[in-house]
């Protein structure tokens, strides 16, 4: 087992994001094949058209966000979730004025 205090994790920036700030609370050197990060979208913030070949599932801890395939759009708000598969393309843009906080749990192949 390995516990992750509120205080630790490692600032990143993510790759094709505007706006936002993060944390990776955990990685996959330390899991084998899962991170776990916390994003902390900016109003007007979010992510662009992109792709990956692991698995993410993002869960809205507050604020709200779309996420948007080629032919589908997604409204979270707190306490939604949506998983996201390999391959899958998808962008990300915060609804709204208010800030939004996402959790982000990413699977390695």
């Amino acid at each position: 087992m390995k516990t992750i205090k509120a205080t630790e994790g490692t600032p990143y920036d993510a790759a094709k994001h505007f706006n936002v700030w993060g944390v990776k609370k955990i990685t996959e050197e330390q899991t084998r094949r899962t991170t776990v990060s916390l994003s902390h979208f900016l109003p007007n913030g979010g992510a662009e058209m992109s792709s990956s070949d692991k698995e993410r599932v993002y869960y809205v801890v507050s604020g709200s966000i779309t996420v948007s395939g080629k032919n589908e759009k997604h409204v979270l708000n707190p306490g939604d979730l949506i998983y996201i598969a390999p391959g899958e393309e998808r962008d990300m843009s915060v609804n709204g004025s208010e800030p939004a906080a996402v959790l982000v749990i990413i699977v390695t192949p």
